[in-house]
């Protein structure tokens, strides 16, 4: 009985202490964020810089303050388009990722000119878009979807090639269908790779927003940033930059979420608690 209770409370004081370490960094992340925006305060009054040139913390959160609905707004038109231009990036990327291991003609053909495409900047790419498309929301959803689409493709292919041979031997041994080897061998091996994909591309998909936002839209962040530039109203730039971090970090963060519930059973998520000190 005494052993019994002894293992429990070791257990239990092991969870804790995981715990604990797991939620460190963020204190650690909060506390340096803090300090740099403490100095970033204090070097402002202290210099004398001009508001125009670099606006203290506390100038940039009152800007926030006085119109918190118009920004919130601007916010959510610039998340939907990054989510629904990611969306369609999966989709895609994955579909082509699949066909392209699949199929010799695909690989020499479409992965071959993918790669080259993906040498062009994308930005450059963003007045055609326009140009094609007019303004609104179909070609900033495009250009998040360009940007975002080659990381999530490259790492699909990369992880659906890395399966273990042996593993697909023994099926074709048993005589399983292709469509069984894809979603019960490859698939699951090649997760891994694919949620690297996924968060690399959620990033370029904000990036690609933001560049859609530039040069063909009539709302969301970036909208904002530019026609604060023309004003030469840097609070209210530094306030919508503040918000593309949350919003960058949220979705990053999102998708790790999910990644760690999937691949629970991966080595790389077990130990993850334990391991961040």
């Amino acid at each position: 009985m005494n052993t019994l209770l002894t293992r429990t409370r070791s257990s239990r004081r092991t969870q804790r202490t995981r715990h604990t370490r797991h939620i460190w960094p963020n204190w650690q992340a909060l506390a340096t964020l803090s300090a740099l925006l403490l100095l970033w305060e204090l070097a402002v009054r202290l210099v004398g810089i001009r508001e125009f040139l670099l606006p203290a913390p506390s100038k940039v959160v009152a800007q926030f303050a006085a119109q918190p609905g118009y920004l919130l707004a601007q916010s959510l038109d610039t998340l939907r388009t990054t989510m629904l231009g990611y969306a369609l990036a999966l989709l895609l990327g994955v579909a082509a990722a699949i066909g392209i291991v699949y199929s010799r003609l695909l690989d020499r053909t479409l992965y071959s000119l993918l790669v080259a495409l993906n040498a062009v900047p994308k930005v450059a790419l963003a007045p055609l878009f326009v140009i094609w498309m007019g303004t609104g929301a179909a070609p900033k959803v495009a250009i998040a979807m360009l940007i975002a689409i080659f990381p999530i493709l490259i790492d699909t292919v990369l992880g659906l090639r890395s399966t273990d041979p042996d593993m697909l031997d023994m099926a074709r041994v048993n005589q399983a269908s292709r469509a069984s080897m894809l979603w019960k061998i490859r698939f699951p091996n090649a997760l891994p790779s694919i949620f690297a994909g996924m968060k690399v591309g959620v990033s370029f998909a904000l990036v690609g927003t933001i560049v859609g936002e530039f040069v063909a839209g009539e709302s969301g962040l970036g909208h904002v940033i530019l026609v604060a530039q023309g004003s030469f109203d840097t609070p209210t730039v530094f306030v919508a930059l503040g918000l593309l971090c949350a919003l960058g970090v949220a979705l990053f963060k999102g998708i790790e979420l999910v990644e760690t519930r999937c691949l629970c059973w991966h080595a790389s998520q077990r130990d993850k608690p334990a391991m961040e000190v």
